[in-house]
């Protein structure tokens, strides 16, 4: 169980913190709710906590996780369908896992795919939450501010 000032990932959505735990009652039935503040967009969410790993919950990486996604950011493209349908569908469910270096490896596959031969309009909004996801983990992981994350990303490209 989490605590309230905990760094966490909440998978689709990004890194936050938990900011309060509530008793909410929601279609009549009370329950306890982390109350997740996203600094990437401004966002609260809240979650059960009975259900908080069947989601994926999950603590936020350290700088050896840091590093290790900039190392996957820097690495060559995986093998990934041409078809594009198979392509994002495969891409989908690596952001869903809620894995940070899968998410990673999307970002990088998309980024490296858009500079040789374009994206989709679906992959380019993929790729914008994907990129969304991964800096609001690095701002929570390196407490740096988002500019300074997403320079952070964009360098392990150039």
């Amino acid at each position: 169980m989490f605590k309230i000032g905990d760094k966490v990932v909440y998978p689709m959505h990004g890194a936050g913190v938990i900011e309060s735990i509530e008793e909410k009652e929601v279609l009549g039935e009370k329950r306890q709710y982390y109350i997740l503040q996203l600094p990437v967009g401004d966002m609260k969410v809240m979650i059960p906590i009975n259900n908080g790993e069947g989601v994926g919950l999950r603590e936020v990486i350290d700088w050896e996780g840091v590093e290790r996604v900039l190392h996957i950011l820097r690495q060559q493209c995986s093998a990934m369908s041409p078809n594009w349908n198979r392509r994002y569908r495969a891409n989908l469910e690596k952001i869903k896992s809620g894995n940070i270096y899968e998410v990673a490896e999307v970002v990088r596959n998309l980024i490296k795919r858009d500079r040789e031969k374009g994206l989709s309009s679906g992959e380019r909004k993929m790729l914008e939450n994907a990129r969304q996801i991964l800096i609001s983990e690095l701002v929570l992981a390196t407490e740096l501010e988002e500019e300074k994350a997403q320079s952070l990303l964009d360098g392990a490209f150039a």
